[in-house]
C-alpha cells in the first residue's frame, strides 16, 4: 500500500519515532568529531560563534530555510514543521547527554553508528509523505525557478554552505567524504526494507549530501 493510503496516525507515527531518530544519528556524527555531513558543519560553525547548541543551531536554520520556501512557492506540510521542530532538538538532547567520545575507534564506531542511524531514520519517517525536510524543498524549488537538474541545485547549495561552515570552524573531515559517499546507498536500503512504496524524495538525509542525498 502506498504510504499515502496509509492511515493518517500511522504516518503521524513515523514522523515522530523517524525524526527524533534522525537527530540522534547526527548527534553521534558530531560526537565522533570526524567530519560531519555539509549542514552540520555549517551549524557547528555558527555554533562555535554564537554559544548556542548544534541542535538549537539546526533548528533555526531549518526555520529560516523555510522563509526561502516564499518567493520559491514551496508549500510546507505537517513534515516539513515536524522536522524543523524535532531533529535539532533530539541532537541537542543526545549532544548534551553523551560523554566524550576520545578513543579514535570509539569515534569511528560512532560515526559509522550514526550514518546508519540516520539511513534508518530516514526509511521510517519518508515513508510518512507528508512534507519534505526544509532543506530538500530548498534544493527542489531552487531546481524548478533555475530550471537546473535537482542534483546540481543540490550540488551548488551544499557546496556552498559546507564552504560557509568550514570558515566558520565547523568540522571537515574524513567523516564529511564517508557521510557524503555512504548515505545515499543506506537510504535507499532503508527505504526499500522500511517504506518500500514510498518516493525517496526530500528530507534532512538527502539533504545532507553534496550532491545526491536520499532522505532529509
Amino acid at each position: 500500500m502506498p504510504p499515502a493510503r496509509h492511515p493518517l496516525t500511522v504516518r503521524l507515527a513515523r514522523l515522530l519515532v523517524g525524526l527524533p531518530l534522525y537527530g540522534v544519528g547526527c548527534a553521534l556524527t558530531v560526537a565522533a568529531g570526524l567530519g560531519v555531513d555539509p549542514w552540520t558543519v555549517l551549524a557547528e560553525g555558527i555554533s562555535l560563534r554564537t554559544g548556542l547548541g548544534v541542535g538549537w543551531v539546526t533548528n533555526a536554520l531549518g526555520a529560516l530555510i523555510l522563509l526561502a520556501w516564499i518567493p520559491l512557492r514551496q508549500r510546507p506540510g505537517i513534515g516539513t514543521v515536524l522536522n524543523v521542530l524535532l531533529v535539532g532538538t533530539s541532537m541537542q538532547i543526545t549532544l548534551d547527554l553523551l560523554p566524550p567520545v576520545e578513543h579514535v575507534l570509539l569515534r569511528m564506531l560512532a560515526l559509522l553508528a550514526g550514518i546508519a542511524l540516520v539511513a534508518v531514520a530516514s526509511g521510517i519517517y519518508l515513508g510518512a509523505a507528508l512534507g519534505a525536510g526544509p532543506r530538500d524543498g530548498l534544493m527542489t524549488g531552487v531546481s524548478r525557478r533555475t530550471g537546473w537538474p535537482v542534483w546540481r541545485s543540490r550540488a551548488g547549495v551544499e557546496l556552498t554552505v559546507l564552504a560557509l561552515g568550514w570558515v566558520l570552524g565547523g568540522t571537515v573531515g574524513v567523516g564529511t567524504i564517508v557521510f557524503a559517499l555512504g548515505i545515499g546507498p543506506a537510504v535507499h536500503l532503508a527505504m526499500r526494507l522500511l517504506a518500500p512504496g514510498a518516493r525517496e524524495s526530500g528530507s534532512r538525509a538527502v539533504e545532507s549530501v553534496p550532491a545526491a542525498r536520499a532522505a532529509r
